[in-house]
C-alpha cells in the first residue's frame, strides 16, 4: 500500500496517492539481461536507443499497462526526477515496504564503526542478494486495497558482523561487486552482463553491437 510507503517518509517524499492505493515494485532478477534486454536491443536495432536498459523496462512496463485496458495504471521509472532534483520515488524503501528486499541502513548497526563518514544503505534480496535492480513502481489510483497485509522483507543479513561488512563493501569498495555475495546466492549477472555494467554508459553500445 502507498501508506506503508509514506508512512516512513518525510512529507517532501510521498506519493500522491491516499494510502490504501495498490502498488507494485518492479525488479530485475539477472536472467533479465538474456530474457529481455538483448531479444529488445535486436528487435529495436534500427531504431534510435537513448538508455537500452531504461527503454526495455519502459516497453515491458507499457505491455503490462496493456493488460489492464479497464484501470488507470501510472508507472513511475527508478530513474524519474522531479524539478527540485528529487528522485520521484526512493527505490530501496519500496523495495523494503513491499517485502520485495531487505534495505540494511545504518540504523540496523548498533555499535556504528563510522563516526561522521556519510553511509549509504543497500537492498539485498534474500534469493538474489546484490544481483537485482529495483526498475520501477506500478500503482493502480482506482484500486483501494484496506485489507491487505504487509509482509516483511526477508532478513537475510542477520548478523552485525555481516551487516557492518554489507555496508563497508557497498561504501567503499562497491566496484568489486563484492557486496552482492554478502549472502549465498541463487543466481548471478553472468560475466557478459557483469562486464556491461563496468563499462560507461557511452560505451556500451558497442558491446550490444549498436551504433550510438
Amino acid at each position: 500500500k502507498v501508506g506503508w510507503y509514506n508512512a516512513i517518509l518525510q512529507p517532501a517524499f510521498h506519493l500522491p496517492y491516499p494510502d490504501d492505493t495498490l502498488a507494485f515494485v518492479v525488479l530485475s532478477t539477472p536472467s533479465m539481461f538474456d530474457k529481455a534486454l538483448k531479444p529488445f536491443v535486436n528487435k529495436e536495432q534500427l531504431k534510435i536507443i537513448r538508455d537500452p536498459v531504461d527503454q526495455c523496462v519502459s516497453h515491458h512496463l507499457s505491455r503490462v499497462k496493456e493488460k489492464f485496458p479497464d484501470q488507470k495504471v501510472d508507472v513511475i521509472f527508478d530513474y524519474e526526477i522531479l524539478p527540485n532534483r528529487k528522485p520521484k520515488f526512493l527505490a530501496q524503501t519500496a523495495a523494503h515496504v513491499a517485502g520485495a528486499a531487505y534495505y540494511y541502513q545504518r540504523k540496523d548497526v548498533k555499535l556504528d564503526p563510522w563516526g561522521k563518514k556519510k553511509i549509504y544503505g543497500v537492498c539485498i534480496h534474500p534469493k538474489y542478494g546484490g544481483w537485482f535492480a529495483i526498475r520501477g513502481l506500478l500503482l493502480f489510483p482506482d484500486i483501494q486495497v484496506r485489507f491487505l497485509e504487509q509482509s516483511a522483507p526477508v532478513d537475510c543479513v542477520s548478523t552485525e558482523e555481516k551487516r557492518i561488512e554489507l555496508l563497508e563493501q557497498f561504501n567503499f569498495h562497491w566496484q568489486d561487486g563484492r557486496y552482492r555475495d554478502i549472502i549465498e546466492v541463487k543466481e548471478r549477472y553472468s560475466e557478459e552482463q557483469k562486464a556491461y555494467f563496468a563499462t560507461p554508459p557511452a560505451e556500451r553500445f558497442r558491446l550490444l553491437g549498436l551504433t550510438q
